[in-house]
């Protein structure tokens, strides 16, 4: 091990639907933005005090596509990657800097109604992803068996 750690945890809301960028070879990106909210109370003024912070998310091959189908612009998704920061000259020949997520696993929240299910996508190693469904049955859900476990 290395004695390093570069992780990154979020859960918020998209910004815009997923953009897709296909290459030779058949691999493809997907970006999209994703914003997250914090809120304080001014200690001077005593105002509460409501931040957004918006956040780039890169996400490839199945698990780009699987977003791209599936994701729609105000969703709410948990992300977890790792932080990617890239380096370009602009026009003028200014060094330019950019920071992204490099989405290694995600988790669809908002709820979706019966004619689009609500799945769970994962990626491992950039190279593919599975589908587990993850609704929570409700106690009233008529698809839920009671069974006879004392808790």
């Amino acid at each position: 091990m290395s004695g390093t750690l570069n992780k990154v945890m979020l859960i918020g809301h998209t910004g815009d639907e997923v953009k897709m960028h296909y290459f030779e070879g058949g691999n493809c990106i997907g970006r999209f933005p994703l914003a997250t909210n914090d809120s304080y109370v001014n200690k001077s003024t005593g105002e509460r005090v409501n931040t957004t912070e918006w956040h780039n998310i890169v996400v490839r091959n199945k698990a780009a596509e699987i977003c791209e189908k599936y994701l729609n612009k105000g969703d709410k998704v948990y992300i977890e990657g790792r932080l990617k920061t890239r380096k370009w000259q602009d026009e003028q020949g200014k060094d330019r800097y950019s920071t992204e997520i490099q989405c290694t696993d995600f988790t669809f929240l908002t709820p979706k109604n019966e004619n689009q299910p609500h799945e769970s996508k994962s990626q491992s190693n950039n190279t593919g992803a599975s589908a587990v469904d993850s609704q929570i049955a409700s106690p009233n859900s008529p698809d839920v068996e009671e069974d006879d476990l004392p808790f």
